[in-house]
This record gives structure tokens, C-alpha cells and sequence, in this order.
């Protein structure tokens, strides 16, 4: 059965399209050096012994420069540790999160944190808080019966 011309200018083009993404990508990863966060080892943890390991063994706030703060947050089951925090107004916060069970979100709303908390990976952002007042933070991956319960706040004064 004889293809048709239109047919084969559509079949090249098709393909071609696929060899230029495929070659794009081996690029990305191979030549310039691209991998996944945590490739080092510098940003895993181990989800089973992680709440007895520094600095997940005591999670919260450490203050490490005049208003720049580091949240060490641990999610699990339908909850965040520490429950709450407090921070002065315009502090700059370093959040670093990790779960001990699940995938879970941390999403404060009305600000661009958003993150995953993934069981063996450390999740890093820092976010400056210029507005004071009451921030809920929420688990926005669903992880559980639950789920809906899982929320800790942020105190900004």
C-alpha cells in the first residue's frame, strides 16, 4: 500500500521533531552536567533515622545571623514539627524539610513558598517575611486520611 506524500512529509517532520527533543536532552544531562537535586549525597537523609539525627532530632528555628533564621521542619503522618514558629518582622527564613514517612507539601499561601517533602531528600527555600501576622502553613500533597488536618503556622510580629 503506497503512502502518500502528505503522509511522508508529516512522518519526516514527526520524527525529526523527536530526534531534535532527544538530542536537546542528551545535551542537558550529558554534556553540560545536569542531574537531579541530591546526585552529591550533600541533600539525602535517611527517612527511617531521621528524627534522631542532627539537625531533624530537634526541629525549629536556629537563629544564625541578625534576623536570618533556619527552619528545620519534619514532616510525617497528618503533622509538622515544630507546630508553630515565630519571627520577627523581615526576618529571612532558610526552610529545610524533609518527611519521615510519605511525600508531603508545605505550602505557606499568600507567599512563593511551596515544597515537597519527600522521605530521603532534603527540600531547601528561603523566603523573606516583610508582612507581619499569622502564616498557616499546609501539607498540599494528598498523604493520608487525614491530610486536610495537617497544617503548623508561622508567627510574623
Amino acid at each position: 500500500m503506497p503512502i502518500h506524500r502528505l503522509e511522508k512529509i508529516w512522518l519526516t517532520f514527526g520524527i525529526a521533531m523527536l530526534a531534535v527533543f532527544l538530542a536537546v536532552l542528551g545535551i542537558g544531562a550529558f554534556a553540560m552536567g545536569m542531574e537531579p537535586p541530591g546526585s552529591h549525597g550533600t541533600h539525602a537523609v535517611d527517612p527511617v533515622t531521621v528524627s534522631s539525627e542532627p539537625p531533624f532530632d530537634t526541629p525549629g528555628l536556629v537563629q544564625i545571623g541578625e534576623n536570618e533564621y533556619n527552619a528545620y521542619v519534619l514532616a510525617f503522618a497528618f503533622g509538622f514539627s515544630p507546630v508553630d514558629m515565630e519571627v520577627p518582622r523581615g526576618a529571612r527564613v532558610h526552610f529545610y524539610i524533609t518527611s519521615q514517612d510519605v511525600v508531603h507539601g508545605f505550602s505557606i499561601p499568600r507567599t512563593t513558598v511551596n515544597l515537597m517533602a519527600v522521605p530521603g531528600e532534603i527540600n531547601h527555600m528561603t523566603y523573606t517575611f516583610d508582612k507581619p501576622g499569622e502564616y498557616l502553613v499546609l501539607c498540599n500533597e494528598y498523604c493520608g486520611i487525614s491530610h486536610e488536618q495537617m497544617a503548623t503556622r508561622i508567627v510574623v510580629k
